[in-house]
């Protein structure tokens, strides 16, 4: 059985994740994760989508890093309360012209492991803007 980790754990697990994750170690970024890890994608975004699997935060990263030319990541604050921790987030984009994509994600944890991330986007239309300024200068 899986240790259950305290709140503090969870918040010091979160930053790891990020940690990891913009370092590129996705090795360690995935011993972090359930077997039957998913991130969930909403549309209208374009990664909409079900991203399953141990390698699924690799795969959606390097999607969305390919899609839109993010910056900066500003982690504005991370609560956390029973199995959940939720992290408020804002991109900022090459172009100075972008509004800021601001979202909160949803982090689901299952003993000492993260089962789920599930993104909530303030204004979707920032990031398909983001996506469409890509697209417009490849």
């Amino acid at each position: 059985m899986a240790t259950e980790f305290t709140d503090q754990q969870k918040l010091e697990f979160v930053d790891r994740l990020y940690e990891v994750s913009g370092a590129g170690d996705w090795d360690a970024a995935a011993a972090m994760l359930t077997d039957d890890f998913f991130i969930t994608e909403a549309d209208p975004l374009p990664y909409a989508g079900v991203y399953r699997g141990k390698s699924a935060l690799q795969d959606l990263y390097t999607k969305v890093m390919g899609m839109m030319d993010v910056v900066g990541l500003d982690r504005v604050q991370t609560t956390v309360g029973g199995d959940f921790a939720v992290c408020l987030l804002s991109f900022s984009f090459a172009d100075p012209a972008l509004a800021p994509g601001e979202l909160a994600e949803m982090y689901r944890f299952r003993g000492d492991k993260v089962c789920e991330i599930r993104p909530y986007y303030f204004d979707p239309a920032q990031i398909v803007a983001a996506c469409e300024a890509k697209q417009a200068l490849a």
